[in-house]
Order: structure tokens, then sequence, then C-alpha cells
């Protein structure tokens, strides 16, 4: 590796060692800090230059240098040296006297919070199928599913990523393993709804051809894509324009336009980009721009556009029914679309994952690659601002994958197993202020997934930060009502086992099935839980302890509290099994009722009446904002990362 009086690894926020799940001590190999430094293009000390600087207003504004300030919104103000006390929020350009220019981000410091407490159902979109569905759950049934929720006292909606895939024939099944989180998969789209629809002979045959695949539980996305593709491409053959259209287009920009172009690309060279001819490898290439100019190009360019308005349109819908929390993913597929836009502040040969825990005793390796955070920083945060964005677009809320991920990320050399990661810090002083900006812009409280392995200073940050942490009836040690109130608190996840699935204990016999190391004496500690904490009989039924144990969450004092449509249905498969492929149908089950057959289900009014109490006594009783203190900060949270203001003083 680089000698260390030349390239300092801690210097550049590369961590020597970790301490794992287990308190233990783990030092990477040579060549592991050695590949990362590599990856960075690290030679001698990091360019501790400011690029970047992002202020909060709720502390006290630090010095500048004299000079003028260019304002977000038109117009300068000159410095003397320091702020003025009434800047307002923004993205704003920082002109010195002399040197360069330092793009300058006033953030209000903290994110809103839930208008009081509320629930509401998490669902996998996709699952959720009304007898109009195309194999599919799509955004017409999630507007059904809100307005059906809305009745009955429910206030927000948690989605599974609806983050776009490549358009080719083979549909990724994962959620989390986007090709853009920028833009939505066209999957979900009700294809009746588009605008021209009624008149496309097409849609008319391709119909009952998609409802006839509701029949099969497993949802075969290929199946599915093949059916809707057809039809929208007939619809479009026939659009001639829309000045809406034309708005939306100006409004996303130059992201738009990139991932418009790299799907038209790859629908021509296949995946991953990194293989089409080098002079297509490159956004800004001349050739590109060509492409795009060309007739053939311009058209689809055009049509993967046009599939984004309808998108957002159908959206925007589904959030006038119900507060919609969609899911923001850790990561992108390198081979994808956002991969392809910002190759230059991702790491190339990275690949993040998680070290070595309980549960996964040779650790994860989650395939996707990480944002390099000092070139992100020089890059002025510009595609973690687009990202954050778009994921609170038509949102009442975001929930944020991996939260921890703001503070660091586990890197994995390409090649090499998860035993040989290690951490790298990033400047999440500078993250937060944005997150927080996004979040008042957009009206939208932000949930950080914050389970698994979390610094001790992680979860007070985030707390003072108003980002609401997230807690498990499966994971916490104490009762629901020892939560803490800035959160959200739930049974379970996508990732985890159904009340049904532990209570009956076929999800322990579906992890043995699948090859996995299933724990035994795991599940059953599970299964103790529920019946001490719900006091159910040994011999009561699966719906009477997903009842009880509903009844059990709704004591948490949490701000918000979900229950799975999963649950709603005493389901017992879990949607996802971690650390399987094509041993478990993943992401690909369906619930095994309609939802024209949910809404009358006993099960989902009990759970709703039990939810829905305490909201009704909070908000009649009024309550106090909370995190308006500042907490007290890690000692080393402004010395690892890789911005000298990771945490000011």
């Amino acid at each position: 590796m680089p000698d260390r009086t030349v390239t300092d690894p801690e210097r550049w926020g590369v961590s020597l060692g970790y301490h794992d799940a287990a308190g233990n001590w783990r030092e990477p190999p040579p060549s592991t800090l050695e590949a990362i430094l590599s990856s960075m293009g690290a030679a001698g000390d990091p360019d501790e230059a400011l690029d970047v600087l992002t202020v909060r207003l709720d502390h006290p504004l630090p010095p500048v240098p004299v000079g003028r300030l260019e304002l977000e919104s038109g117009g300068a103000v000159d410095l003397d040296g320091s702020l003025p006390p009434d800047v307002p929020t923004g993205y704003h350009r920082l002109v010195p006297g002399s040197g360069r220019a330092v793009r300058l981000i006033v953030s209000p410091g903290r994110c809103p919070l839930p208008p009081g407490r509320e629930w509401g159902w998490a669902a996998q979109l996709y699952a959720a199928r009304s007898g109009q569905s195309w194999g599919i759950g799509d955004l017409a049934d999630l507007r059904r599913l809100g307005r059906w929720s809305t009745g009955l006292g429910a206030g927000l909606m948690l989605l599974n990523p609806l983050h776009a895939p490549p358009p080719l024939e083979h549909q990724e099944p994962s959620p989390y393993f986007a090709s853009s989180r920028c833009f939505s998969n066209p999957i979900y789209l009700r294809v009746e709804e588009v605008p021209g629809a009624a008149s496309v002979a097409a849609v008319d045959r391709l119909a009952p051809l998609g409802r006839a695949l509701d029949s099969e539980r497993r949802i075969d996305r290929d199946r599915v894509w093949a059916l809707k593709s057809e039809a929208l491409e007939a619809i479009f053959a026939g659009f001639s324009g829309d000045p809406e259209f034309d708005r939306y287009r100006a409004t996303r920009g130059e992201a738009l336009t990139g991932y418009a172009t790299w799907c038209a690309l790859a629908e021509v060279h296949g995946l991953p980009w990194t293989t089409w001819p080098a002079s297509l490898q490159r956004p800004d290439s001349a050739a590109v721009a060509a492409f795009v100019r060309s007739s053939a190009g311009a058209r689809r360019v055009a049509y993967h556009a046009w599939l984004q308005w309808l998108l957002d349109r159908q959206l925007a819908g589904a959030a006038e029914s119900i507060g919609l929390v969609q899911d923001l993913a850790i990561g992108v597929d390198a081979g994808g679309a956002d991969a392809w836009l910002w190759q230059e502040v991702l790491s190339s040969g990275m690949r993040v994952g998680a070290p070595p825990d309980a549960y996964n005793a040779l650790g994860q390796d989650w395939g996707l690659p990480p944002w390099d955070p000092w070139k992100l920083r020089a890059a002025g945060y510009g595609p973690f601002v687009e990202t954050v964005r778009a994921g609170m677009r038509h949102g009442a809320g975001l929930r944020f994958d991996h939260v921890m991920g703001l503070f660091r990320l586990f890197w994995i050399p390409e090649g090499a197993e998860p035993t040989a990661g290690t951490y790298v810090r990033y400047p999440y002083w500078d993250l937060l202020n944005i997150l927080a900006l996004e979040a008042e812009r957009a009206g939208a409280y932000v949930v950080g997934e914050d389970l698994g392995t979390v610094e001790e200073h992680v979860r007070p940050e985030l707390a003072e930060r108003q980002v609401l942490s997230y807690r498990l009836l499966w994971f916490e040690p104490k009762r629901p009502p020892a939560w803490p109130e800035l959160a959200l608190g739930a049974v379970t996840t996508h990732d985890l086992p159904t009340v049904a699935g532990v209570w009956n204990g076929t999800d322990f016999e579906a992890q043995r099935a699948a090859g996995l190391a299933a724990s035994e004496e795991g599940a059953e500690a599970l299964r103790t839980r529920l019946a001490d904490w719900t006091g159910v009989a040994a011999g009561a039924s699966a719906s009477e302890v997903v009842d009880a144990s509903y009844r059990v969450l709704a004591d948490a004092p949490c701000y918000l509290l979900t229950a799975t449509l999963d649950d709603v249905a005493v389901v017992e498969e879990r949607p996802n099994m971690p650390g399987t492929v094509d041993e478990w149908p993943n992401w690909s089950i369906a619930l095994p009722v309609s939802l024209e057959e949910l809404e009358r289900l006993p099960m989902a009014q009990r759970i709703a009446a039990s939810l829905g109490r305490q909201s009704m006594e909070r908000q009649s009783s009024g309550r106090q904002s909370m995190g308006r203190q500042s907490s007290g900060r890690h000692p080393d949270a402004g010395t690892p990362g890789p911005s000298p203001r990771v945490e000011p003083t």
C-alpha cells in the first residue's frame, strides 16, 4: 500500500479497522486500503480547500470571506466577513474578493416533523393488486388503497422503492437494485389512465391478458412488462405533444434528459454501459449528443421522458388520497443510468456492503458502487441533491434506507470477500444539512432506517436533526411504551418474518428450505416474545396473534406507526429473504387477496382501530415539538470525515 507518510488512509476517511457487531476489532488487509485509496485517486494529503460550505440557520452563522453572495433566487449581497442574519435557505454562490468561489448551502438544520401522531400501512405496491391490475399492483391501485386507508383513519402509506430499472425485456425484481433512484418504474403505470389510451385498439386487446396474470400469486414482471410495454408503445405512436409534458421536461431538466438518453442507448447497446462503444460511455461526449439529435434517437429519448411524465401524473394523483412515504434505496446498479450520468463521483471498483455480524458470518456485498465522498463534495453535492429531491417528490415523507450511510459506508473492493472490507467516512454535516433543506422545501418529514450496526453518536445526531428513528417489535429490547417518540414504530419489515411466519414456524422452515443457516433458537425467541408481549395462549391462531401484536404496538409513543399489508392478510411468507437469489421468490409474492377483498377483511378494521386509538388521543390533547434542544455530540464526530466541516464546533 502507499507509504503512510505520503498517503494516510485516515486523512482520506478510510478506517484502518472497526468494531464489528460483537465488539471485536477487525482490520482490513493492506490490499483493501491500497485499492480504496487508488479508487479515490488519493495521493498525499487531501485538498481541504472549501468547495462547498453548508451552514445551519438554527446555529450561529460562521464568518465568511469578504466578497459577494449571489443568491439562488437572483440578486447579490455584499459581504463584510459575515452572513446577513436574514440570509434565505437555499443554494447560493459565495464569491470572495480573492480565491475561488464556493457553493454556499444554507439549511434550516432540522427536518420538518409529521403534523401529529399518525399511522398507516407499509405496502409492497407490486403485491397489492385489484381486479383492474395487469398482474402487478400499480399507481391506480395505490390511489384506491390510499382512499380506503384514509377512510379508516390512516395518514400515511409507506411504500417499497419505486425506482426505475433498465428499460429491457428482463425486469429486475429487487426495488433496491435500481438503474436510477431519480426516476420511477413504468411497470407501475395504469395503462388505461394514460391520455389517449381509450382510442388505441391494442389496449383493449392487451388488458384481458394483463388481468389474467392476477390469477398467479407469483408476479412475473417480464410478462407484465411485455404487455404494458406493447400498449404504451402503441399509445405513444399517436402522441403529438402536450404543453404539460413540455413543462415537466423543463422542470426535471438535465437529470431527465440524461436518464432518458441512457434508456434509449441501453435499448440499442444493452447492459452494462461499460460495454458500450467508448464514444458513448460518457454522457457529455459528441457521439451521445449526435445520437440525441438524430430523429430516431430524439424520438426514443422523448418516449422515455414521456413515461416518466405519466408516472409523475399518476403518482401525484395517488398522493392526493393519502400522505405517501417513498423509500430511497442506499445505492444504484453500477451498470445503470445514474452510474452512467454521475460516473465521476462514484467509486469504480468498489462495492457497498456490510461487515460480518450475528446474522451473516461472511458479511454482505450489496453489489452497489459508493459515492466517493471527496468527488461528491467537489461536485457541489449535486447528484445527492437531485436524488433526495426526487425521493420527496409528491411525498409527505421519505424513508432513507440505511441512513448510517450518511456517516460511513462499508467499502469492499471488487472481487474481494466482504470480510476484507472497511468503512469510509462521509461528510455527514453537509449531507444532513442538505437533507434538511430538501425536506423543508418539500414539506416532508424523514425516517432514517437505522437498523443494524449503528455508531454511538449517530442516533443522537439524527434525533437532533429531527430525523425519525426506526423501531421494530422484533428487535427492541424494551416493550413499545419505552420506545422514543421521535421514531416510526413497526412490528416487522420486508426483510424480516411476518407475524404469522413466526407464530406458525413457517418462516424458520422456509429459511432452512432455502439453504440458509437458520437459527432455531432465534426463531423460538421471537415466538416466545410474541407470546409474552401479547399474552396470547399457546394454541392461539395466527390471526389472533396478529391482532394482539398491533394492540401492543399501539402503545408505542412514536410519531408514526405502520402495519404491513402482509400482516393484515395474515401472510406467512416474507417479501424478501436476505441471502437468497433464486431460492426464494424475492419481491415477487403478491398478497393472497385482491384489494377489493382486502378492504373487507375484519383484520384491517381491527388493526386500524388499534393503531388509530392513540393517534386520536394524542391529537386531541396536543403535543410539543420534539428535538428543539441541541444534543451533545460524539467527541470524535469532527475528525474522521472527508471535510473540515463534518462537524463544526
